[in-house]
């Protein structure tokens, strides 16, 4: 992809055509249980410009390639760009490489666009002169512990921060759930980090605001997400993930919010308390001063409050049976720990190839 010299900046994108062509690029591995409706959603979207999907395909085990393949030969608008290695931002850069419109929309295999999405997403980048823009993730279940997944996805208190998770007005963003792209944005920055595995899209994001452009965030564009569907997928999805947040935090240190710093401390808050009760089972803290054995019991403060907010939370969730709320209560932790966790690996060692290992 070349790098021209246009701007990024509202007034140095030019207008968009009434009805601009859209590409949708979208990597996917071992997606057999999705890929058909994800394609199927985006051919369906009341749309009335040109249209095509490119579809980076990783070498899934499973029946994944065999689908596409079936469904790109009864429509010509679905083509194929092999990513043998699998990594995302590669796929991703492939796909774009392919695309011949003036917008981009990035999908996700486990992701199906509302019929609008399209539509909305056009008319905010024209509305806005934005580089990138995008709306709320409405993650949803099938089973009862997919269902819990979700509800910890959307709420303040599971993934917290972005407006994409638990909604908000429109605004200006510091990053997008997918996005829906000007090709400018590619031409001018070149296209995704390949040597990010994941968080590649809140990087390219921090380059776009770097050089001028606007990202947009608007609850009208919606997209239904269907998270793993195992414990320990997620668990393996969270730690990858924390791991890969602090090679951010290693990269653009203050760039970074604060926010990304509550699950480490979590998790070291959680082991200091850990520590300190085996040590008194253990019976090494009776030699201590009385004043230091009361202060170091304090450390099991913010554990006990931890447990006593995810207790309340998983009670007051709404719309739920018990096994539902069962899991949200396991799920919430889950999340926040295997998250903190890889976060403080990755802030001491880096991290280096490691892979999200949940598909």
């Amino acid at each position: 992809m070349s790098k021209r010299s246009q701007s990024l900046t509202p007034d140095g994108l030019p207008p968009l055509a009434q009805l601009p062509g859209v590409s949708y690029i979208m990597p996917v591995l071992n997606e057999q249980e999705h890929i058909a409706k994800a394609i199927t959603t985006i051919l369906a979207q009341e749309y009335e410009g040109d249209k095509e999907i490119v579809i980076a395909l990783g070498p899934s085990t499973d029946d994944t390639n065999r689908i596409v393949a079936d469904m790109a030969t009864r429509d010509p608008r679905i083509k194929t760009v092999d990513n043998p290695e699998a990594a995302t931002p590669i796929g991703l850069n492939l796909a774009v490489a392919q695309t011949t419109h003036p917008v981009i929309i990035r999908v996700d295999a486990h992701s199906g666009l509302a019929p609008d999405y399209t539509r909305q997403g056009v008319a905010v980048l024209a509305e806005t002169r934005s580089a990138n823009c995008g709306g709320l993730m409405h993650a949803r279940g099938k089973t009862a512990f997919q269902k819990a997944v979700a509800r910890a996805y959307m709420s303040p208190v599971g993934l917290g921060g972005p407006a994409y998770h638990s909604g908000d007005q429109a605004q200006d963003s510091e990053s997008a759930y997918l996005g829906v792209f000007r090709r400018e944005v590619f031409d001018h920055l070149g296209g995704f980090d390949e040597g990010l595995r994941r968080g590649q899209d809140w990087e390219l994001n921090l380059r776009i605001r770097s050089a001028g452009g606007r990202i947009r965030f608007d609850p009208r564009l919606q997209v239904s997400y269907w998270p793993r569907a195992h414990w320990s997928n997620i668990a393996k999805q969270f730690w990858a993930t924390g791991i890969w947040r602090a090679e951010l935090i290693r990269r653009y240190g203050s760039k970074n919010s604060i926010r990304y710093f509550a699950p480490p401390l979590l998790v070291l808050g959680m082991t200091a308390s850990l520590i300190e009760a085996l040590l008194q089972l253990g019976g090494q803290t009776k030699r201590w001063p009385k004043l230091l054995r009361r202060f170091t019991s304090l450390v099991h403060v913010p554990s006990f409050a931890y447990v006593a907010a995810i207790i309340a939370t998983a009670g007051q969730a709404k719309d739920c049976g018990r096994r539902e709320r069962f899991w949200f209560g396991l799920v919430l932790p889950t999340m926040h720990l295997c998250w903190g966790a890889g976060f403080l690996k990755g802030l001491v060692t880096g991290a280096g190839t490691t892979q999200d290992g949940s598909r």
